[in-house]
């Protein structure tokens, strides 16, 4: 009898040791993260608010060509017999381009030519008619119809050489065109055609070279949407990135917002046009910029992390928050500001200029106390402020810590924050 009741006895004993087991494991855990919490800023990552500069920025993409670029094309219709420049070439304003095979215009010319002399031959016979029928009138010897008509004749014959100057005048001006010349002082940047190639000119002219006037001095044409092109202003300063040279970062300035905007899918972009010095001539055109538009700074202002203004608390005793305003947001009196769904909301990168925000100052003693500020412009990473309780050396909670950096491991019955791996119960 004894012996069975010692072994009855036996479980009870094992589970009240196990659960004054699981009670001083949990204490001792409590204790552990009490005592890291108090050492660490209550659990919360905190930055040193100071002062600095701050620029807010647009950002878009653009294309870089020449301030003035020029298509050469080719009035008439021909054959390339001869090219005199290449591409890269240097040219001269009046300098020879090209030439066309000039066979078919100059036997024009010719024919135009031969029209011309027999109008001639007709306005000199016309007149000796006409002279003849005004001696005659004048002697009362023809009638006034015959000097009427002779007159129309003559002055007919006139009119037919004048039509055929004309006509020679227009096929020599063809003859000309198929010389080509540049217009402008500058680098022939394209070329169209070959020698023995057909340039046929119907309805428009075709473009045989693209000739860039001055390499030295570019533009970037900048797409900026509708939404960001109320702040740039010309004469701002621009500053871009090409792949071509990856570690430098170019400058120009704004000279012109086009109003020819595009849209497409519904997305409206202006054209901004920034004029960029290349004295060493590097930038090429039709290379792709990342232009960053500089549209506003301040400097030597008093500033704060933009992850400040996002952060709100969730849970209270975690950072030793005395309850208050705070806790009444946690109890569910009052809804978070820093719930899950009003978090991504949160995360912008501009802050209108004297919006009403909150962030929380950690005391000495890791307590973090909500202040209302009023911010300024930001650069994407930090927000000017601008009015406030906001102090330079005062420490704002930027986040919470980790899991993995906040505790030294799991507790029995605990679920390690962070997504990581139950493990209370199976070790019992």
């Amino acid at each position: 009898m004894e012996a069975r009741g010692t072994t009855d006895m036996s479980p009870s004993r094992r589970w009240i040791i196990s659960i004054l087991a699981l009670a001083g494991l949990a204490a001792a855990g409590t204790a552990v993260v009490r005592h890291r919490s108090a050492k660490d800023d209550g659990g919360l990552r905190t930055e040193v608010v100071g002062r600095g500069a701050v620029a807010a920025t647009v950002t878009s993409t653009g294309t870089i060509s020449a301030v003035h670029t020029v298509q050469v094309g080719s009035q008439v219709s021909g054959i390339v017999s001869s090219l005199s420049v290449d591409y890269n070439s240097p040219v001269t304003k009046g300098q020879l381009l090209a030439t066309l095979d000039p066979t078919p215009l100059q036997a024009q010319v010719e024919q135009r030519r031969a029209d011309l002399a027999r109008a001639e031959v007709d306005q000199r016979n016309t007149e000796i008619a006409f002279n003849r029928q005004q001696r005659l009138l004048e002697q009362g010897l023809t009638a006034p119809s015959d000097y009427d008509a002779a007159k129309a004749a003559y002055d007919a014959a006139k009119a037919g050489v004048a039509q055929a100057q004309a006509t020679l005048h227009q096929a020599q001006t063809n003859l000309s065109y198929t010389k080509i010349f540049s217009p402008i002082d500058g680098v022939v940047v394209a070329r169209q055609y070959d020698i023995g190639q057909t340039v046929a000119a119907s309805f428009q002219a075709p473009t045989l070279f693209t000739i860039a006037e001055d390499l030295t001095k570019m533009q970037v044409s900048a797409d900026v949407d509708q939404s960001d092109i109320g702040r740039v202003q010309v004469g701002q300063t621009a500053r871009f990135t090409v792949d071509a040279y990856a570690d430098e970062t170019f400058s120009g300035t704004i000279s012109q917002i086009r109003l020819n905007a595009t849209q497409n899918q519904n997305v409206v972009t202006y054209p901004v046009i920034i004029d960029v010095p290349n004295p060493d001539k590097r930038l090429k055109p039709l290379m792709t910029a990342d232009v960053t538009i500089e549209v506003a700074k301040v400097g030597d202002v008093l500033r704060v992390p933009n992850a400040a203004l996002r952060f709100r608390p969730v849970e209270t005793g975690r950072g030793g928050g005395a309850p208050g305003a705070d806790g009444a947001r946690a109890s569910g009196a009052e809804p978070p500001r820093g719930g899950p769904a009003a978090m991504a909301g949160m995360l912008r990168s501009t802050h209108p200029a004297g919006r009403s925000e909150n962030v929380y100052v950690v005391d000495d003693e890791g307590r973090p106390h909500e202040v209302a500020v009023k911010t300024g412009i930001t650069d994407g990473r930090f927000t000017a402020i601008v009015g406030g309780d906001l102090k330079e050396g005062d420490r704002v909670a930027v986040g919470l810590e980790t899991a993995k950096s906040s505790m030294t491991g799991s507790f029995p019955g605990m679920a390690p924050q962070g997504g990581g791996r139950r493990g209370g119960g199976r070790g019992m």
